[in-house]
């Protein structure tokens, strides 16, 4: 073990020891296991390192006032309705972003980044955020303590927290009260070689504003895109190598 990684545990049991908790993570009862979910795929294939998966969004097709990918990713992953309050979170949310010399307006989706170098993963005392070796970053919600440390890190504002009691999960999106959440690039459906439900959403109501895909492979369409056309990350120069991409921005 590297000495930066005993560091890093002895820094999170004093962390646990200090606030108590120590017991209590240990305590999680079972169920569904995201991290479990997130180390290998259907049928026990392991996550490889050889893929990237990244989208591209272009924003000259992404029409303001639409919520198409809001309400996609809401309804896949039960974030509104069932009695919840008006203060639901939103793992996707629409920005307008003005160019202060031409007045223009652009109309974005912004979701968690997925980092390469993600800061919620670096700053989490107990190893809940993580990076899956394909690019996907993903909280496990047994050993999330709910410090939200990850929240005030993320410098897209891009994860929340869950206050509330959750009823009528989903059962591939498994939640938890007391417990920081952001998008997981419809991680379920990534692993049965489908697509996110914001990109199918976007699709199928005819923008083609969201693609995604494997970077990593040549032949695919979102790495052709990143190719041929140019594209921005959202604050490039912290050089976390995120996994969204915007053209036109």
């Amino acid at each position: 073990m590297s000495e930066s990684r005993r560091l890093g545990d002895r820094y999170r049991r004093r962390f646990l020891s200090a606030l108590g908790l120590g017991a209590a993570v240990a305590a999680v009862g079972a169920g569904p296991r995201l991290v479990e979910l997130a180390m290998a795929k259907l049928h026990d294939q392991p996550v490889s390192g050889t893929v990237r998966w990244a989208m591209m969004i272009d924003t000259a097709k992404c029409a303001e006032g639409c919520t198409d990918c809001v309400d996609a990713c809401d309804a896949e992953h039960g974030l509104t309705g069932s009695y919840r309050p008006e203060t639901d979170p939103q793992w996707i949310r629409k920005l307008e972003v003005t160019d202060r010399t031409t007045g223009n307006v652009k109309s974005l989706p912004m979701l968690c980044q997925h980092c390469e170098h993600p800061p919620c993963v670096d700053v989490c005392p107990t190893g809940a955020s993580f990076r899956r070796e394909d690019g996907i970053v993903l909280v496990n919600k047994h050993t999330c303590i709910g410090c939200r440390y990850c929240m005030m890190a993320c410098p897209y504002k891009a994860r929340s927290f869950v206050h509330e009691d959750l009823y009528f999960q989903k059962p591939w999106s498994p939640r938890g009260k007391g417990t920081v959440e952001s998008c997981n690039f419809c991680v379920h459906r990534v692993d049965q070689d489908r697509t996110p439900a914001c990109v199918e959403a976007c699709a199928e109501a005819g923008h083609g504003a969201m693609v995604f895909g494997d970077l990593n492979d040549a032949g695919s369409e979102v790495a052709r895109r990143a190719r041929r056309v140019p594209s921005r990350q959202v604050r490039a120069d912290l050089d976390l190598n995120t996994g969204v991409r915007y053209e036109g921005l």
